[in-house]
């Protein structure tokens, strides 16, 4: 029998252990970023329905310009939670600025520091979570993560940007899942869920930019193949390679074990 996905019982659980968290660590106020997407959109939900809609706290955090950002200010609208609007296109400049990221010569002694679009890219998530971070605990509220067990699952992620968060909201579900979850609240508007995640950058989907398609990564996370060998391989490559980004950084043990497995002095 295949896994079957119960997206009510689902949405419940996880508002429960939302509500159960803040009595055991004792907050009621939540913060998360709003990108239009469906992760921060479900998430958003999610925890209004948990906490109150007076308790969530969403930023809009474009890098410049952000040409669907009308969406973002709709979800914030349409659940009535508290939002607020922080660019950090001048804090982005200001790093490329200050870290000489053109790769012009440093002074003698000192090396350069070539331009790395990579680099570039993850600047935004890690300077949003700076942000979110600065606002969470000026509220004395925790910050919501986002990102799903697809993207965990492939890397499709930055490590201390969207990664970095206070209870993972959406971290065991799949982007399948998220959208289910999503169409069982009519709060939400529909077009939003079932939204194309992109990157805002490139023009290009986010499935363009993996090269994989969320319902192959679904597959392989819940019935353990997509049924494409090829596809399960990169899959299962790209899951091994980024695993770093979801455990704790190890720690490095100065003097090894003996035999009996007991570290020595």
């Amino acid at each position: 029998m295949g896994y079957t996905f119960d997206a009510q019982a689902a949405r419940d659980g996880l508002i429960r252990q939302l509500q159960e968290l803040a009595q055991a660590q004792g907050f009621s106020r939540v913060v998360l970023g709003i990108s239009g997407g469906k992760d921060s959109t479900v998430t958003a939900a999610l925890c209004a329905r948990a906490l109150g809609r007076e308790n969530v706290y969403g930023v809009m955090l474009p890098d410049g310009e952000q040409t669907d950002i009308a969406d973002s200010r709709r979800i914030c609208d349409a659940l009535g939670i508290r939002q607020r609007e922080v660019n950090i296109g001048a804090m982005h400049e200001a790093l490329k600025t200050v870290t000489d990221q053109k790769g012009d010569a440093a002074e003698e002694g000192a090396f350069s520091i070539p331009f790395s679009r990579a680099s570039d890219i993850n600047v935004g998530p890690r300077l949003r979570m700076t942000v979110l971070r600065y606002i969470t605990q000026a509220l004395g509220a925790r910050l919501a993560g986002t990102g799903n067990l697809s993207e965990a699952t492939v890397g499709y992620c930055t490590k201390d940007g969207d990664t970095s968060c206070d209870f993972a909201m959406l971290g065991a579900l799949t982007s399948v899942e998220v959208v289910q979850v999503g169409l069982t609240m009519p709060e939400l508007p529909r077009e939003l869920v079932l939204k194309t995640p992109t990157d805002g950058l490139s023009g290009k989907s986010d499935e363009d930019n993996m090269g994989l398609s969320y319902q192959d990564i679904h597959l392989y996370i819940r019935e353990g193949t997509c049924g494409k060998p090829e596809v399960d391989a990169a899959i299962a490559k790209r899951e091994k390679g980024n695993m770093f980004k979801r455990r704790m950084p190890p720690i490095l043990q100065p003097f090894p074990e003996d035999e009996d497995g007991k570290k020595q002095p």
